[in-house]
């Protein structure tokens, strides 16, 4: 299947409805059908400001952290028209991928 591979880069302390961001993201891709979502934490990293993020062993709240999906193109366009909606600020990127499941499914 042609789509795309979604990544959405965050940081365990931002909030949507109060709510950590990763975990909302997750949540209304469940909600809109999309066949599954992943969350990556990071150990360190930096964005926009130029500020380092990471996490330590005390305090998680900065911790680094990706939401990485594979949609179609239609999928995509009702998941950007809900981040629109919704009003999230979220860096992410985009790219064109081919996607698909090999083997068989386990019992």
């Amino acid at each position: 299947m042609k789509g795309f591979q979604v990544t959405f880069f965050t940081q365990q302390d931002h909030c949507h409805h109060h709510k950590p961001l990763a975990e909302w993201l997750v949540r209304a891709a469940r909600d809109l059908g999309i066949r599954g979502a992943t969350v990556i934490a990071g150990s360190e990293g930096y964005g926009q400001h130029r500020r380092i993020h990471s996490a330590h062993f005390f305090e998680l709240a900065e911790q680094p952290q990706e939401v990485v999906l594979a949609v179609s193109e239609e999928e995509a366009d009702r998941l950007f028209d809900l981040l629109a909606r919704e009003g999230v600020h979220v860096f992410y990127v985009k790219s064109a991928v081919e996607f698909g499941m090999l083997g068989e499914a386990h019992q």
